[in-house]
Order: C-alpha cells, then sequence, then structure tokens
C-alpha cells in the first residue's frame, strides 16, 4: 500500500475578497509526480505555498508526511522537502558552491553532492564564480540543484525549466524521473506544456483558484471526448472521395477522428494500397488543458447569469 506524501481537503484561501484557492482536494501518492497547470493567477503558487507551511488555509485540511505543515513537529520533515521557486534569488557575493554548502547546512545534507550537483547542473566551471556574475539560466539551474540536495522525498518545482536550454531541460526531466524511481513525490508546475507529459502520472488544471480538472491524461481525454489526429502519406487526396472517411476530414490527408472509432479508421486506411505512412497522436497535454479551461470558463459563465 502506498503512503499518502499530501493531502488537501476541501481547501480554501481567501486574501480579502480574493479567492485564491476554493475547495481543492488532492490526494499525493509517494512515487507519483504531478503536473500542477493554470493561467497565471489561478492558484498554482498559493497552494505550493500552503504545502511548504508558508501561509495558513483559510478553510479545510491540509497535511504533509502525516502532519499540518504550519504544526511545530513538521519542521523537521522539511528537510525531507525540495523547493525551487518561480523566482531564484541567492545572496549575490556567495559563490556557486558556497550557496549549495549554505543550503546543505540547513537541510543536513552531505556535502559530497554539492561538486556532484554542480557538475549534473553544467556549473562546475562556474562555481567559484559569485552569483552575481550568473545569467538567468545559470541561477535557475543553481536553483535546481539547491532544490536535488539531500534526495528530497517531496520536490515542489515551480516553473523550473524557464531560462533553460534544450540540453539542460532534457537533464532536468532525466533528474525528475531518477527521483521519482526511488520513490520521491513531485509537484511540477510549468507553463511550458511540450515535453512535460512523458515525465507526469497526473495532471491538475486550475482556473480561477478552482481545480478545473485532476485525473491521468488518458482518462482526462477520455473524460472530455478529445478526438485522435491521423495523418496519412501516399493517398493522394482519396480521402475525400470516400464518403466515411470524408466527414472526419480537417486538411488534405489529416483526420480527427473520436477515440472509440481509431481502429476501425486505422483498419479502412490500411486497405488504401497506396498509403505509404499513418501518424496517430492522442490530444497533447496542451489540447488537454485548452478544453478544460474553456469548459471551466463556460461553467462560469453559466452561473454568473443564474
Amino acid at each position: 500500500m502506498s503512503e499518502t506524501i499530501i493531502l488537501l481537503e476541501q481547501v480554501n484561501k481567501h486574501y480579502q475578497k480574493i479567492n485564491a484557492l476554493q475547495d481543492i482536494d488532492l490526494r499525493l501518492e509517494a512515487g507519483e509526480v504531478l503536473g500542477l497547470f493554470g493561467h497565471n493567477g489561478a492558484g498554482k503558487t498559493t497552494m505550493m505555498k500552503l504545502i511548504l507551511g508558508i501561509i495558513k488555509v483559510s478553510a479545510g485540511n491540509i497535511s504533509v508526511f502525516g502532519l499540518d505543515p504550519l504544526d511545530k513537529q513538521a519542521w523537521a520533515s522539511r528537510k525531507k522537502i525540495g523547493y525551487l521557486p518561480e523566482n531564484v534569488s541567492f545572496y549575490d557575493q556567495l559563490s556557486g558552491t558556497e550557496v549549495l554548502t549554505y543550503f546543505a547546512r540547513l537541510k543536513s545534507a552531505p556535502k559530497n553532492q554539492i561538486v556532484e550537483l554542480l557538475e549534473k547542473v553544467g556549473l562546475a566551471d562556474a562555481k567559484d564564480r559569485a552569483a552575481k556574475t550568473y545569467s538567468k539560466g545559470m541561477r535557475q539551474r543553481l536553483g535546481l540543484a539547491q532544490a536535488f540536495l539531500g534526495n528530497p522525498k517531496l520536490l515542489l518545482l515551480d516553473e523550473p525549466t524557464v531560462g533553460l536550454d534544450p540540453s539542460a531541460t532534457q537533464e532536468f526531466y532525466s533528474s525528475v524521473d531518477q527521483l521519482k524511481s526511488s520513490g520521491a513525490s513531485i509537484i511540477l508546475c510549468s507553463h511550458v506544456l511540450p515535453g512535460v507529459e512523458q515525465h507526469i502520472d497526473r495532471a491538475m488544471i486550475l482556473s480561477a483558484g478552482k481545480s478545473a480538472a485532476i485525473g491521468s491524461l488518458q482518462d482526462l481525454r477520455d473524460a472530455a471526448q478529445l478526438p485522435v489526429s491521423i495523418k496519412t502519406k501516399g493517398i493522394n487526396g482519396a480521402l475525400k472521395n470516400n464518403a466515411q472517411l470524408a466527414g472526419f476530414m480537417v486538411a488534405h490527408n489529416h483526420l480527427l477522428v473520436p477515440e472509440s472509432q481509431k481502429v476501425q479508421i486505422i483498419r479502412q486506411l490500411m486497405e488504401f494500397e497506396n498509403i505509404s505512412d499513418i501518424q496517430v497522436e492522442a490530444a497533447s497535454l496542451e489540447h488537454i488543458y485548452q478544453h478544460y479551461l474553456a469548459d471551466n470558463k463556460r461553467s462560469i459563465e453559466q452561473e454568473s447569469k443564474l
């Protein structure tokens, strides 16, 4: 039986007249990666601050490693948490090595990790330079190294790939996969959706402080009844001459078909003698995200009319 690392039950957070979060339910298990998505102001950073115990819930219950994050006993468990804020800042006069040494002491992390992590994030050559000389991308990589200190059992990553080049981004996701395989739980908040989906187990989409959707990508696709994209080569326009297939056409040699009819349509396409290639793609994370945001917006508009 897996261990519940984070539990949110009907969590609300209000700032005067602003409802930052409303009736949020979430259970995150050990070794699970959750992608947290939403527009600016949707409540993503507020949720992370609640989990960290930086701010207090207005209503509802929250527990991290079985304890209220604001409980005095929860302070010890913070050493098991790695956090990367959206806007990374350090003491400018400290070098990269000194920054990680400082955080290693706070988290009681082994010092031999410092050299290893600096190499892993590509800062080995800049380890003795002052942080004020680092570019935005270098600061982001130093922030990642800080978050990975101590082999955390819970990682909260707010826009972790901002400022990273493709190589560094790939290395970051490799680290996420390694931590997941070791049993760590991860909440990954990002606006950069391409490349994220193969690294998460579930997605949670926030809109105006409410949960618009939560579940595995396949569950969300099924619930939304999003179509499958099928592109062909070699048929040379013959699709439009097939009465059944023509109904699914959205462009030359491009079909959008319901998931339930995918296999049937593929079989039909394979009967074309001249077909040379076929590409099948389920709805991407971007499509899922846009669908649920639009659906939530419609619900809000309907409620306002009542």
